[in-house]
């Protein structure tokens, strides 16, 4: 299949999304890695391609596309014309799909990534926040589980773009949080079973991080570090 893609990602929840969904419709893409935390993504050059200083962006030949759910959106749209991967527009079963999909754009992703930042990386203790975020992530992964339990996938009998944004975040729970996904079998499987993709396998090591680090404690000692910390809620 002919295109002419360049992915601008980092190693993140968001920029995997991006990255699976090629690999899986099986397009040829060239990646510019976007070191944010180096801060790429807010040098002028890329605000051109995304205003919002985010990443994943994509540009398709003259077609700039930007934000995760635009990115899985369009790539599905445009390219999936084999629906390996999405439910054709305007059939109930798209509907369901993007349902699923705002769903993580608009839960999953911003409270998950509140509760990585106050458990993580937060200059200050704050119990309150940590609590709040935490248990409404655990929350939302109670939804995925009734939903896992009456469905193979999210969007019905098919993998989908919804299953893939989804499982980017879901998957880094139990290392980031220490949420134990035994508590929610039906995600447990579902995470399982996306997790065994080639693609998948392939997405998630775009573009390719050492994660030495991480198999040395690293989450457990940042999280030990906030612990340590005076609680901001009562300063």
């Amino acid at each position: 299949m002919s295109s002419d893609i360049t992915l601008y990602t980092w190693s993140t929840a968001n920029g995997i999304k991006a990255s699976i969904t090629l690999e899986e419709l099986g397009l040829p893409y060239k990646i510019e890695p976007i070191d944010i935390g180096a801060g790429v993504q807010k040098e002028e050059w890329f605000l051109k391609i995304n205003p919002n200083g985010r990443i994943p962006a994509l540009i398709d030949g003259s077609q700039r596309v930007f934000e995760s759910g635009s990115i899985m959106l369009y790539l599905a749209d445009k390219y999936d014309t084999e629906r390996k991967i999405s439910y054709a527009p305007g059939t109930p079963e798209y509907i369901e799909q993007v349902s699923w999909l705002m769903f993580q754009i608009g839960g999953i992703g911003p409270m998950q990534g509140q509760a990585n930042h106050f458990r993580l990386v937060a200059n200050v203790r704050s119990d309150h926040a940590i609590k709040r975020f935490m248990d409404e992530t655990k929350r939302l992964y109670s939804v995925l589980e009734s939903r896992l339990q009456e469905s193979p996938y999210l969007a019905g009998s098919k993998y989908t773009i919804a299953d893939i944004a989804s499982y980017t975040w879901v998957r880094r729970g139990p290392a980031l949080l220490e949420i134990d996904l035994s508590e929610f079998p039906a995600v447990q499987r579902w995470v399982d079973e996306i997790g065994k993709r080639a693609a998948v396998q392939k997405g998630v090591d775009v573009p390719h991080v050492d994660r030495t680090n991480e198999q040395m404690g690293v989450f457990q000692s940042a999280r030990a570090k906030i612990d340590a910390m005076v609680n901001s809620d009562t300063h």
